[in-house]
């Protein structure tokens, strides 16, 4: 009888489960970015939010936990309830965490369904109006004549400026100190403000700054120079032969979303990649909207894990 009745409630379950994947999505879906507003993130997850509602049908509200180098929003949808209205978006320190973070509350690979990698861009080396620095060579011949003076912001350890910082030290073979903050725009506005020397943010959130006059520019991260800034040289052929380096961003659902969830809100992406309201609002900041499959999504999220865990061991970064 007790067989009976665990059979009849996990039957229960299922028929619930497949009901609710039919109705998909009846009230609004809340995307949470571990980020706070300005950041590369915020900026792609508003970019789509939109179109993605009017795919879906529902509102997609944006939500964000900043924090911990976005350990905290990514925590929040880990233990979500897995029914598709608590969404992730996220990029390199999602990737990261693992290494620099060994006591983490969730495993990236386990607690967390990857629905597709949704956009790529570069970053671009910029530097305080104050730093007398005004090109690439300049800035590097300033690091091995003064190491240690010079600081570089990111948006935290393990962040996608962390990681271009790092790179740049390594391939330069010079030192800066890093500092650390708790998103993107706190970093870029305390280079603009002069508080730190230099910076490596999305292009995306430092053209308007650059053009504006507020901070310098000097190169762009990627292999060629960006659509978006053509006038920037990249990094490599402005005197650092092999820098290259770009970011994602990626969409998650939290462990145990039903498949058929999870293949609505793919469809849904895949269609917004298509808009052209939101190829035209990627193309101006110099982004490339993507769309994968979850399968390609969930290789890919491994590869990086892999990949960055190896360096940050390597390089013996720690987290905060």
């Amino acid at each position: 009888m007790r067989l009976s009745r665990l059979t009849f409630a996990a039957a229960a379950a299922l028929f619930a489960a497949a009901a609710a994947a039919q109705t998909y999505p009846d009230r609004p879906i809340r995307l949470i970015v571990p980020w706070p507003p300005g950041g590369s993130v915020d900026v792609t997850a508003r970019y789509i939010n939109e179109q993605l509602g009017k795919e879906l049908g529902q509102p997609i509200v944006i939500d964000n936990r900043s924090g911990a180098t976005g350990n905290i929003g990514s925590e929040a949808v880990a233990r979500a309830k897995p029914d598709g209205y608590t969404l992730l978006m996220n990029t390199l320190p999602i990737a990261t965490g693992p290494a620099l973070f060994p006591n983490l509350s969730f495993h990236v690979l386990k607690d967390f369904v990857p629905i597709s990698v949704v956009a790529e861009a570069p970053h671009v080396l910029i530097v305080a109006n104050r730093v007398p620095a005004k090109n690439v060579q300049e800035l590097i011949a300033m690091l091995r004549a003064q190491p240690g003076k010079l600081s570089y912001s990111s948006a935290g350890n393990g962040s996608n400026f962390h990681m271009a910082g790092e790179l740049f030290k390594e391939l330069s073979k010079t030192y800066a100190l890093h500092v650390p903050y708790r998103g993107g725009g706190p970093a870029l506005m305390d280079t603009i403000s002069g508080q730190v020397d230099f910076s490596f943010p999305s292009l995306t959130a430092a053209l308007p700054q650059t053009n504006a006059g507020r901070a310098r520019a000097l190169a762009v991260t990627s292999k060629a120079r960006s659509p978006a800034a053509p006038d920037l040289p990249t990094i490599a052929e402005a005197g650092l032969p092999g820098y290259e380096f770009t970011s994602w961003q990626i969409m998650l659902a939290p462990a145990g979303t039903p498949p058929e969830i999870v293949a609505r809100i793919h469809r849904a992406i895949v269609e917004t990649m298509k808009s052209p309201t939101v190829r035209e609002r990627y193309a101006r900041e110099g982004t490339i909207p993507m769309s994968t499959t979850p399968a390609e999504a969930a290789a890919f999220l491994k590869g990086e894990v892999a990949l960055w865990g190896k360096i940050i061991r390597e390089r013996n970064l720690q987290g905060e």
